[in-house]
C-alpha cells in the first residue's frame, strides 16, 4: 500500500468517525456526552485496546471487554456480555467499513456461510444456554478452548508453509464444515460475548490452510454481523441491556470507531507470521489472567479441561488433514 492509498484509507476512516461521532454527540447532547465518558473512564480506557485488538485479530473486543469486566470491575457476566455484543456491533462494524474500503481480501463465501450459521448458534446460547451455565464454568471453558487452538497454531507456523488465500474447495462439504463452525462460534458468542470469529478463524487457517492475512478480516467482519445480532436479540427480546450497560456502551463508542478500524489498518500492513504471533501472545494472556483470578473448583477445573481436550484433538485432526493442503509448484 503506497502513502496516497494510506492517506486515502486514514480519511475514509476518519470521516466514518466522524459521522458516529456527531450522532453520539447528537444523542447524548454536547458536554453531557463527555462527562458520559468521564464517568465511564474505565470502560472507555479497555476498550481502547478492546477495539484496536478487535479490529487486529480473529479475537473480537469482547475477548478484552468480558474479562476485565468480570475479573478486575467485578461486573455481572450477562452484564458483560451483553456490553461486548453491543460494542462489537459497532466497533467491528467499523473496521469492516475499513477492509473493504482498503480492498483488503476478504473470503466471503466463508461470511455468507459462517455468518448463516452462527445466527442459530448465536440465539440458541444466548435464549437458552447462557441462563443454565455458571459463568466460572463458560469463562474457563472458552479460554482453555483458544488455548488449546493458540498451541496448534504454534505447531503449525514452526516451519515454512505455502497457504490458500481463499477457501481451495467450495463443495457441500465445505460449506456444511464452515456453517457448523459458524454454528459452535454463533453458539459460543452467545455464551460469553465473542467466539465465531476465534472458532471459524481456526477453521479457516487449520483445516483449509487459508492464510491469516485473509483469515483475520474475514473474521472481523463476521463477527460484526454475528455481534449485531446477539445485540438485536438481547435489545428486543430480553431486559439484559440495562441502563447501566446502556451507558457503558455509549462511553465507549467514540472509542471504538477509532481503535477498531486503526487495528484492521495495522494487521493489513503485518505479515501473516507477526499476525499469529500477535494472536498466540494474547490468548497466552488470556490463560494467565483466567487461572490467575477465576476461582478453580473441581466443576470448573474438570468441564475447561474437557472441552479444552476436546478441541485440542478437534484441532489436531484439522492440522492433519491433508486434502486442503496446498501443493509445491
Amino acid at each position: 500500500m503506497n502513502t496516497l492509498a494510506l492517506r486515502s484509507i486514514l480519511l475514509i476512516h476518519l470521516l466514518t468517525a466522524g459521522v458516529v461521532w456527531l450522532i453520539w454527540l447528537g444523542l447524548n447532547g454536547g458536554l453531557d456526552a463527555f462527562a458520559l465518558v468521564m464517568n465511564n473512564w474505565q470502560v472507555a480506557l479497555t476498550m481502547v485496546f478492546g477495539s484496536f485488538i478487535a479490529g487486529a485479530t480473529s479475537e473480537g473486543g469482547g475477548a478484552i471487554a468480558f474479562p476485565v469486566f468480570t475479573k478486575l470491575l467485578q461486573i455481572a457476566p450477562m452484564d458483560a456480555k451483553v456490553f461486548s455484543l453491543a460494542i462489537q456491533s459497532v466497533g467491528m462494524t467499523a473496521a469492516s467499513v475499513v477492509i473493504i474500503a482498503m480492498g483488503v481480501r476478504v473470503d466471503w463465501r466463508v461470511i455468507r456461510w459462517a455468518g448463516l450459521g452462527g445466527v442459530p448458534g448465536i440465539l440458541l446460547g444466548a435464549g437458552w444456554l447462557a441462563p443454565d451455565l455458571s459463568p466460572p464454568v463458560l469463562k474457563m471453558s472458552f479460554t482453555f478452548l483458544v488455548s488449546s487452538f493458540a498451541i496448534t497454531l504454534f505447531m503449525f507456523n514452526r516451519g515454512i508453509r505455502l497457504t490458500h488465500l481463499s477457501l481451495p474447495q467450495t463443495g457441500q462439504n465445505e460449506q456444511w464444515i464452515i456453517a457448523l463452525a459458524g454454528f459452535i462460534g454463533g453458539v459460543m458468542s452467545g455464551l460469553v460475548g465473542n467466539g465465531i470469529d476465534i472458532i471459524t478463524f481456526s477453521v479457516m487457517v487449520l483445516l483449509f490452510h487459508m492464510s491469516e492475512k485473509v483469515a483475520t478480516p474475514t473474521s472481523v467482519i463476521l463477527m460484526a454481523f454475528n455481534s449485531m445480532v446477539g445485540f438485536l436479540f438481547h435489545l428486543g427480546f430480553t431486559d439484559a441491556f440495562t441502563p447501566q450497560v446502556q451507558s457503558w456502551w455509549l462511553a465507549a463508542i467514540p472509542v471504538v470507531v477509532i481503535g477498531a478500524p486503526l487495528g484492521a489498518i495495522v494487521c493489513s500492513r503485518l505479515d501473516r507470521h507477526a499476525i499469529a504471533r500477535f494472536l498466540i501472545f494474547l490468548i497466552a494472556i488470556e490463560l494467565v489472567t483466567s487461572l490467575w483470578l477465576i476461582p478453580l473448583s473441581r466443576d470448573v477445573l474438570w468441564v475447561s479441561l474437557s472441552v479444552g481436550g476436546g478441541f485440542a484433538l478437534l484441532y489436531l485432526m484439522m492440522y492433519r488433514e491433508k486434502r486442503y493442503r496446498p501443493e509445491e509448484s
